[in-house]
């Protein structure tokens, strides 16, 4: 089967940087594969574009190694089943509270005996090639994201869920440090090491591959002190970025031209 290089960083210990998919936009979507990322969201929560969408999305990512990864609207086992039957290596999934809403998206994203779920990959056997059925359970990354007051006061529960692939905080996420026991408790965890930060600037992903336990204040961090995913920002982003700043700097140099001619 093929093989979830993403995962594979993650569970090296190594980092692995990633972008965020909110647009309904197959070429975009590809063109951010070929940047170079190790991993791509593609954002079925709050991103403009829904399950036929996904279809052509996943398909364009997949003319790269980059490891396509969605984020699902919410932990209900069909959506999550079904973006996996459609090619997604991983899903992210929101608003975790508990170890048992952990355990249900780990179960959702595993054949039996380890999980629930049910059989069918249309396009994921294609995708990932043969051997998916059997070894899928090792290669399918569950992300669960913490990002409410329950979800911090659960969070050693959490982290110790067997089969989590990884906690996620997002930008909008309680920034809360836990005392010295509960890094430790992470670290023995399934989830070791496999934090993720969606800090969406240059200077903040690049803090967040430093030291965000320090930095960020942002939970869990790897043993080193480092997140092993980050997200550096979205296709929408980037776009509103580059337009801004070459506008901007048009602009100006227009303004500065017009003082200096008087027109």
């Amino acid at each position: 089967m093929r093989k979830n290089l993403a995962l594979a960083k993650w569970r090296a210990g190594g980092q692995a940087i990633g972008g965020w998919l909110p647009l309904a936009n197959t070429h975009s979507a590809e063109m951010m594969a070929n940047a170079g990322f190790d991993w791509l969201c593609v954002d079925l929560q709050h991103g403009l574009l829904d399950y036929g969408d996904l279809r052509n999305i996943l398909p364009a990512i997949s003319t790269t190694d980059t490891t396509p990864i969605v984020r699902v609207a919410g932990n209900d086992p069909k959506e999550i089943m079904k973006v996996l039957d459609a090619g997604a290596m991983g899903v992210i999934v929101p608003l975790v509270n508990n170890r048992a809403e952990a355990a249900a998206a780990v179960a959702a994203c595993r054949y039996p005996p380890e999980g629930s779920r049910s059989f069918g990959p249309i396009r994921a056997a294609l995708y990932g090639g043969r051997g998916y059925a059997a070894e899928a359970n090792d290669e399918i990354a569950c992300i669960v994201m913490i990002e409410t007051k329950e979800g911090i006061e659960n969070i050693d529960q959490i982290v110790a869920t067997p089969g989590l692939g990884g906690v996620y905080v997002g930008p909008s996420g309680p920034r809360v440090r836990p005392g010295p026991a509960a890094a430790r408790r992470h670290r023995r965890s399934d989830a070791r090491g496999h934090g993720g930060a969606h800090p969406g600037r240059l200077q903040a992903a690049q803090g967040a591959r430093r030291d965000p336990y320090r930095r960020r204040r942002l939970y869990p961090p790897a043993p080193a002190g480092r997140f092993n995913f980050v997200t550096l920002g979205s296709d929408a982003g980037f776009m509103m970025q580059a337009a801004a700043t070459d506008l901007a700097a048009v602009q100006g140099a227009t303004k500065r031209e017009g003082e200096r001619t008087g027109y």
